[in-house]
């Protein structure tokens, strides 16, 4: 009934192939952006920017950037924590030395060095592939932590050996730092991702995204067929890594204000893979599913007792959070094994055809 399309004629190949062949898609599409820049914005406390906004859109972002490199083009990874990093501390470097750049450029440019340092340790994958690849990409995890630790020059030799983000303006508002406010931060962050999904989605849908399911589905039929593995594969790791860090650039700048080397470790590559995974391999908006199951619902589930006027120790809320999250997680693959994002494609196709038999 919501998803009828009678009347909905496609005329020509682009409308048949189209960003919404569907009109209600776009609306719906609408309906969330409004939510996002008009309706969460006015009703949203400091607690639920912080706690659960902000690291949503992040986590996403970073999913994202997992996305193409293991959802489009076939390349397992599990140094993405450190891709973050690399992000994090190449942005810390240019606002430090160039005070005066632009913090929206700093982050933008700091996701080259990761991107640089993501081809370097993409160049494996020219010979091998699967876990062996997996097994690559954790080195290179353990090797950029280390790295993070033990060059001082990274976080200016502060005793701490953490880097502390200073409070940042831009077109006199402060934006990052202390005194920044999480309205502020929470808007910065969105048009950032609206800009890096927008950009995604049209890699993706091009050429350059047909090229990598290619290479995904079987590498030496591309091979075959005249597709460069060596250029794809390494601008997957390319546009991989660049978003991965620019995703690291917010993760610090815009939400956490401080960070030390041992944020970016391998817990955070698993999380940011498992919102992948369970959001749905090489799907756009898996990533966003994936990140509210992982990341936003442990924060309602917690604040829930307090609700109620219950008094439950931390501890026992962590426990259940846990328990609750990983049943979700089992229930949800075991009804679709490809991801909420299929499953949500499949709710729409049954929208579609009601009330007819299918």
């Amino acid at each position: 009934m919501l998803y009828r399309t009678a009347g909905q004629f496609k005329t020509s190949y682009e409308a048949d192939h189209a960003l919404f062949p569907v009109r209600q898609d776009a609306f719906l599409l609408g309906f969330v952006l409004v939510l996002a820049f008009v309706v969460f914005p006015l009703f949203a406390s400091e607690f639920t920017f912080r706690a659960l906004l902000i690291p949503v859109l992040i986590y996403s972002l970073a999913a994202l950037g997992l996305n193409i490199l293991t959802g489009y083009a076939g390349q397992l990874s599990l140094g993405t924590g450190a891709f973050m990093g690399v992000g994090a501390y190449a942005c810390y470097k240019l606002v430090t030395i160039f005070p005066e750049l632009n913090i929206a450029l700093a982050i933008l440019f700091s996701g080259f060095f990761s991107a640089a340092i993501g081809v370097v340790f993409g160049l494996p994958s020219l010979r091998i592939k699967g876990f062996y690849l997996a097994i690559a990409t954790l080195a290179a995890q353990f090797f950029l932590v280390w790295l993070f630790q033990k060059w001082g020059w990274l976080y200016n030799y502060n005793a701490s050996g953490a880097i502390q983000v200073p409070n940042i303006e831009m077109f006199g508002i402060t934006v990052a730092g202390p005194l920044a406010s999480a309205a502020t931060q929470y808007y910065f962050v969105l048009c950032f991702v609206v800009l890096m999904t927008v950009f995604a989605i049209n890699l993706t849908r091009g050429r350059i995204g047909r090229m990598w399911k290619a290479v995904r589905d079987m590498d030496i039929a591309a091979e075959l067929v005249g597709i460069n593995l060596m250029k794809a594969k390494l601008l997957a790791f390319f546009v991989s890594s660049y978003i991965v860090g620019v995703a690291g650039a917010l993760f610090v700048f815009l939400w956490r204000g401080a960070a030390e080397a041992n944020l970016f470790d391998i817990p955070l590559s698993f999380r940011v893979l498992f919102i992948a995974i369970i959001g749905g391999l090489g799907s756009i908006l898996g990533n966003y599913l994936g990140a509210i199951l992982i990341v936003a619902l442990p924060v309602v589930i917690g604040a829930v007792p307090e609700l109620f006027g219950m008094s439950i120790s931390s501890a026992t809320v962590e426990h259940l959070n846990v328990m609750i999250i990983g049943a979700l997680i089992i229930a949800f693959l075991i009804v679709e094994p490809h991801g909420l994002a299929r499953l949500w494609a499949v709710i729409r196709e049954k929208l579609i055809l009601w009330p007819f038999p299918h």
